[in-house]
């Protein structure tokens, strides 16, 4: 109680500590140009792609480590895999854009890796940060997830039955807004030290930055394809023919695919400048607007 008497503020519940503690990191991503580029639909369906991998191996190891903690009290009153999972999701999406072999693939650049680092380092030795990323990670995408969705759909023309998007569907949150609730109380039930939440705070700040170097290495990686003359359109792009096969008897497969790779690639910018700038656009987009509506 004393020392609750010094640091009024760590009486408060471990959400509403946690929303404060990333209020600063919150409003600059609200202030960048990046967020509103992607909130009018600007995002092409590479840079897309690229997000959706990086995802993948941030939420492999997200979900390695709480599965390894899942009966640890530090985390196992918020641990949800049937709402909140999104490894399996993330699978199918990758396989939908890039093929059944995407694993050989896809790219994992070192800011990604580093993220990855940090959450086995956290889910090995200290499991009572886990929490710090998954409220990061998972109340965000749930939060900014259907509003992301419906953007994206629109703007990479993908199906209206999901596929591509299957990160963004929670199919076992049937009402977002009660489930955030039952996490966030769950999350405050959790025994903690003043000096424990002080490091849980610190670390989901950690997340976020580590967030973010993970745009700017994507960044980096567009800008450098561009440079060396790369029109970033590997292989594995022709391999969004799904999108236009739903239909047994629809137009002949290679006109089909011919016809959709071209309009993916009349919708996508021709500067390095710009595509950079929408890459990371949905990438704050995802954190921030996510973040913001918990």
């Amino acid at each position: 109680t004393s020392v609750l008497l010094l640091f009024p503020s760590m009486s408060k519940d471990l959400s509403e500590l946690m929303k404060e503690a990333t209020k600063e990191v919150h409003e600059q991503a609200e202030n960048t140009p990046f967020m509103k580029n992607f909130q009018k639909g600007q995002v092409s369906l590479h840079e897309f792609k690229l997000v959706t991998a990086s995802l993948y191996f941030i939420y492999s190891a997200l979900e390695e480590e709480i599965e390894r903690n899942k009966d640890n009290p530090v985390y196992a009153p918020v641990y949800f895999p049937a709402e909140l999972h999104r490894k399996a999701a993330l699978e199918e999406d990758l396989e939908y854009f890039y093929g059944s072999n995407w694993r050989e693939e896809i790219p994992c650049p070192e800011a990604t890796q580093k993220y990855v680092e940090r959450l086995h380092y956290v889910g090995k030795n200290h499991p009572e940060l886990l929490v710090a990323h998954a409220y990061t990670r998972y109340l965000g995408d749930l939060s900014g997830g259907q509003v992301l969705k419906k953007i994206a759909q629109k703007a990479l023309q993908l199906p209206s039955t999901g596929e591509g998007l299957a990160f963004f569907t929670f199919d076992g949150v049937s009402n977002a807004t009660k489930f955030k609730q039952l996490y966030r109380s769950r999350m405050n039930a959790l025994e903690m030290d003043l000096a424990t939440k002080k490091r849980v705070l610190a670390e989901a700040k950690k997340a976020f930055l580590l967030n973010i170097q993970v745009f700017e290495a994507l960044q980096e990686l567009v800008s450098k394809c561009q440079e060396n003359g790369h029109p970033m359109q590997p292989k594995a792009e022709l391999r969004t023919r799904n999108i236009n096969r739903p239909y047994e008897h629809g137009p002949e497969p290679g006109k089909e695919s011919e016809r959709t790779n071209r309009k993916h690639r009349d919708m996508m910018p021709t500067t390095p400048l710009v595509r950079w700038i929408l890459a990371l656009g949905f990438l704050a987009t995802t954190v921030a607007v996510g973040l913001f509506a918990m």
